[in-house]
């Protein structure tokens, strides 16, 4: 699979995305803007799963 760079990753939808994608095959950037221990644990759950998945501090907002 490719990669999915997800916005707003650490919470919400974004995160249940990162998750179903990161099921599905892709390696998963968990776009942050600020709260880098949501992203973090959402990539600890991804590769504890066997995923691939990184952690990105972007503002994306504009």
């Amino acid at each position: 699979m490719g990669i999915a760079l997800i916005s707003g990753a650490s919470r919400g939808i974004g995160r249940a995305t990162a998750l179903l994608l990161a099921q599905e095959g892709y390696t998963v950037a968990v776009n942050y803007h600020h709260n880098i221990n949501a992203a973090t644990e959402v990539v600890n759950t991804i590769v504890a799963s066997g995923g691939k998945a990184t952690a990105l501090r972007a503002d994306i907002q504009r």
